[in-house]
């Protein structure tokens, strides 16, 4: 069993940033593979990111590719999301999702869920 939580979403005007963090559970976080999605009121939940169990492989969308990085540290349990030159169509609640699947987890199929966090961007 994996639990996932996320934090440090929040308000931030356009072109600022934010660095999200997913903390898991579990010995053996390093066999997982880890995305983060993201989810607008009203829109159907969209891939932002994923990385690899090793951390060695990152796939960001082409949405938000050149502005976010997504990281994980094994040793802490934890992925990370930093995001920077922030838009308002960022906005939405951000989650991330973990599965032994890469192909399950990128078409949003991830067996674990946080319950996700809130990002706000003002223009």
């Amino acid at each position: 069993q994996v639990q996932l939580v996320e934090s440090n979403g929040g308000l931030v005007q356009a072109g600022g940033s934010l660095r999200l963090s997913c903390a898991a559970s579990g010995r053996t976080f390093d066999d997982y593979a880890v995305a983060w999605f993201r989810q607008a009121p009203g829109k159907e939940r969209e891939f932002v990111a994923a990385i690899t169990g090793s951390g060695r492989g990152t796939y960001p969308s082409d949405s938000v590719k050149g502005r976010f990085t997504i990281s994980r540290d094994n040793a802490k349990n934890t992925v990370y999301l930093q995001m920077n030159s922030l838009k308002p169509e960022d906005t939405g609640v951000y989650f991330c999702a973990a599965d032994h699947s890469f192909n399950e987890l990128i078409n949003s199929r991830a067996i674990y869920w946080g319950r996700g966090t809130q990002v706000t961007v003002s223009s």
